[in-house]
């Protein structure tokens, strides 16, 4: 049984705790596929979409994701931090990613495009041109990030304390603009 997969299409499948391990899928799509047991070690996913997947509480350790889009997927609580640094390039559209980690993470020019992002941890990322589009981010940290030119307009519930964040032309709305006055007890209508 061969361990490296070419454009093949997963469908509702649901995988076990090492069941992936040790794999490099090419150019492969999963749709609805249930990963929440999954201990990943040594996987790589390249030019990969995952559509409405659940990754829930998956430990994603180890795993290469070069060029990965998820499309309506549940992934909360996951560390994409322990993920393979090398070329990491995710895109991110419709997703819960509540409680999930991306600190001290390069993400440069990343997007997140109507995602639920509660609590997010971004500590010491790299967020330059970032896209957040619609995104939910109550209670996510941003702090010690670069966030420069990183695009916050049409996205909410954010605090983001400039004194700690890199924000240089970053661009935020005027409706949100809130989120970023927040450490100084600041009412604005």
């Amino acid at each position: 049984m061969s361990d490296y997969f070419l454009d093949v299409e997963y469908n509702k499948l649901t995988y076990g705790e090492k069941e992936v391990n040790l794999k490099e899928f090419e150019c492969c799509t999963f749709n609805g596929c249930d990963f929440t047991k999954c201990n990943f070690i040594g996987v790589i996913f390249i030019d990969c979409t995952f559509n409405d997947c659940l990754f829930s509480g998956a430990k994603i350790n180890h795993v290469a994701l070069r060029s990965v889009f998820f499309n309506r997927c549940k992934i909360e609580d996951v560390n994409f931090s322990m993920c393979d640094k090398l070329i990491f390039e995710v895109h991110f559209k419709e997703c819960v990613l509540d409680f999930s980690k991306f600190y001290t993470l390069k993400i440069k020019a990343t997007s997140f495009v109507d995602c639920s992002m509660v609590a997010v941890d971004f500590m010491s990322a790299d967020l330059t041109e970032v896209v957040f589009d619609n995104c939910d981010l109550y209670r996510s940290e941003f702090g010690k990030a670069n966030a420069n030119k990183a695009n916050f307009k049409t996205s909410y519930n954010y605090s983001i304390d400039p004194t700690k964040t890199k924000i240089k032309k970053a661009l935020f709305s005027l409706a949100e603009i809130k989120g970023l006055l927040f450490k100084h007890d600041i009412v604005v209508t």
